[in-house]
């Protein structure tokens, strides 16, 4: 019987996964029958997440947590090492965790301003995906690595150029990445949310101003949801996208097209 989404036995590392669009993506991957190791840099909030997914998904032994700061190589190379400990193996990774540019103009941004994105949405994604590649190439089946990016990846981000840099980075990295490491059977692909309601996004979608300049631009006419990402999550882990390596995935109700 053909059941490609079945996540029973799957091992999922998701960086940022205390909250926003991480907590959706490990949350559909627990309801598809996955165990998931979720990173978080605040501890109180990473259990929290923990307790909760634990308590939807009605299995706590499927759902760990770790305090990880992504931009920081030790930090990484331990907390992956916990989560392979737990898990038993890392079949899939995303690397979610990111930080906003705060609308910061150029002619205003410091270099500190600058490098501080880099640090979490850049060197993040490379500590984190590295230390995947190197488990999963050791495993004759390979394995699913995930990069959130942005549509600010594919648009003009004004007053957010730091933030764009980062994610066109990450796109570019991702795409090298798919064609290096298949030879590994490791595929690679990358998500590009657009306007989502999220703790990062919260103070814009609740300014009428910006609701007003920007909603009428979504042709779905609404803005997205944490929960619009458990689908994407949940076929880039699974069998069902075998063959689907080196693409970015635009979840944005359209916007980017309208």
């Amino acid at each position: 019987m053909y059941t490609p989404f079945d996540l029973s036995g799957h091992g999922a590392v998701v960086t940022g996964g205390n909250g926003g669009i991480g907590y959706g993506m490990a949350r559909a991957l627990l309801a598809a029958g996955a165990s998931v190791a979720i990173w978080g840099s605040r501890p109180d909030k990473t259990e929290n997440a923990r307790t909760s997914l634990a308590a939807d998904c009605g299995d706590a032994s499927r759902v760990h947590a770790f305090v990880c700061d992504v931009g920081d190589e030790a930090q990484v190379e331990v907390a992956f090492a916990a989560s392979v400990a737990a898990l038993g193996r890392v079949d899939s990774c995303f690397a979610n965790a990111g930080v906003s540019g705060k609308g910061t103009l150029l002619l205003e941004m410091s270099l500190e301003e600058f490098r501080r994105v880099q640090r979490i949405n850049v060197e993040g994604v490379f500590l984190t995906l590295r230390a995947a590649a190197r488990h999963m190439a050791q495993h004759e089946q390979g394995g699913s690595l995930v990069a959130t990016a942005s549509t600010a990846a594919v648009e003009g981000a004004a007053r957010n150029s730091h933030y764009g840099a980062s994610k066109g980075a990450v796109t570019s990295f991702v795409r090298a990445l798919a064609v290096e490491l298949a030879r590994h059977r490791i595929r690679v692909n990358s998500i590009l949310p657009g306007w989502i309601v999220t703790e990062m996004t919260e103070r814009s979608v609740a300014n009428p101003r910006f609701t007003d300049a920007v909603l009428p631009r979504i042709p779905a006419r609404r803005w997205g949801h944490i929960d619009d990402f458990g689908g994407i999550a949940v076929y880039l882990a699974s069998a069902a996208s075998a063959y689907t390596t080196a693409e970015q995935f635009l979840i944005d109700g359209g916007y980017t097209k309208f």
